[in-house]
């Protein structure tokens, strides 16, 4: 009998994690006055409210409405941007999300809007295993200590899902600090992963990485802010694959050690450089197309640097007074054998298609012709254009042909039309 009872405690103990199931939670901006259960029939009224109360893994059904934070002082004693990183800084923080894993959804970017009234918006805080869609986050406000990595959506070491979020209207800016709120923010060991977001009309940063962050951000729309569209910065790393990123001061870099994988992205429009690597980062791109940002294309912009850029379209770059570099396709302020440059068209671009750098055109599979694109924003190469099965023969397409160039190009190629 004793033998038997502790069998059945052992089976009981092995199965019983599969008859643990998460909680899913209602929250509703009904303002009446009520808190709520949580329930679908008595949704919680307080978004907060529902954060607090959840268990780890809970799911978290925010109805369609606007729920405003009440913002909270955020004392840090590690900086995400500074020199010394145990540096003491004063933030806010509007929703926040510690030490526990939520999935966060929304009713649509359009119907479900969250007002932060705080300079880190939404801010997950050692939450493994998170994920936030289906929703706009927006109304954040700037804080005074310039330290303060501001953004409509921080995360602190943590691992976060981040997909169909629209991250906008964050523009609160100070006179007397520079930086603004920024999109999305990884910090401390974060692991992020953005899919088809928009992040537009911030007023920092889209998507910067610090402090050992790393991420993979694809398929989203950045635009329209200041500072980078997207910031690889200290140590972090990335996988950057098919955004489109316009209207910021500079495209795409990586600073400091960090490390990136940049494909299939569109830069455009933006007006410095579109893309950079500086430091003693290194970055593999390939099969971009970086056109009209206003001063160049892309430039290496170290001596201890390293780079390759293999299958691009660096097209009628410099339409500005240079501010940032020279108005040219890429150009080269580092040590020319730090970087592979092989099988790109640089083609008409204002001052020249390279600077301080011998002409590679006709040489290493570089070209230099009109790429032949459909429109003005639509990057797909006419039948009759020099790029098709043009580049490097180590990079294929979709279906096995040699790489084309551009963003319809190479193994990260989004499907023809």
């Amino acid at each position: 009998m004793k033998n038997l009872i502790i069998f059945l405690l052992v089976l009981l103990f092995s199965i019983a994690p599969s008859l643990v199931q998460a909680n899913t939670w209602y929250v509703v901006d009904w303002k009446d006055g009520m808190v709520g259960l949580g329930t679908k029939d008595e949704p919680f009224r307080d978004l907060q409210v529902a954060l607090d109360y959840a268990f780890d893994q809970d799911k978290i059904i925010i109805l369609s409405g606007t729920y405003e934070a009440r913002p909270d002082s955020f004392p840090e004693v590690l900086c995400g941007n500074c020199l010394e990183h145990r540096t003491y800084v004063k933030a806010t923080r509007g929703f926040l999300i510690k030490d526990k894993a939520l999935e966060i959804v929304g009713s649509g970017t359009d119907k479900t809007t969250l007002v932060t009234k705080a300079g880190y918006g939404v801010l997950f805080d050692h939450s493994r295993g998170s994920t936030i869609s289906n929703l706009t986050i927006t109304g954040g406000v700037r804080d005074p200590d310039g330290n303060a990595t501001d953004a409509g959506l921080v995360a602190k070491f943590s691992t976060v899902t981040i997909k169909n979020v629209q991250i906008s209207g964050n523009n609160h800016q100070l006179e007397d600090v520079v930086v603004g709120i920024g999109g999305i923010f990884g910090r401390e060991n974060s692991e992020l992963f953005i899919f088809n977001s928009i992040i537009e009309k911030n007023g920092w940063d889209g998507v910067a990485l610090y402090r050992g962050a790393n991420a993979y951000i694809a398929d989203n729309v950045i635009c329209d802010g200041r500072g980078a569209g997207i910031g690889i910065t200290w140590d972090a790393t990335a996988i950057v694959y098919r955004n489109q990123i316009s209207g910021y001061w500079k495209g795409i870099g990586t600073f400091g050690d960090s490390r990136a994988v940049v494909r299939n992205n569109s830069v455009y429009d933006n007006l410095g450089w579109g893309i950079i690597v500086t430091g003693n980062s290194f970055m593999e791109a390939s099969n971009n197309v970086v056109t009209r940002n206003g001063n160049c294309g892309m430039a290496p912009w170290s001596e201890t640097a390293h780079a390759v850029f293999m299958n691009n379209i660096v097209t009628e770059n410099g339409w500005r007074k240079e501010w940032v570099c020279p108005c040219v396709g890429i150009w080269m302020n580092g040590k020319p054998e730090n970087f592979v440059i092989s099988h790109n068209d640089i083609w008409e671009n204002k001052e020249g298609n390279y600077k301080e750098m011998e002409d590679l055109t006709g040489k290493d599979g570089n070209i230099s012709t009109d790429p032949l694109f459909e429109g003005r924003m639509d990057f797909h190469l006419k039948p009759n254009s020099p790029c098709i099965n043009s580049g490097d023969s180590t990079f294929t397409d979709p279906d096995g042909s040699n790489s084309d160039m551009g963003v319809y190009g190479g193994p990260g190629a989004t499907p023809a039309k």
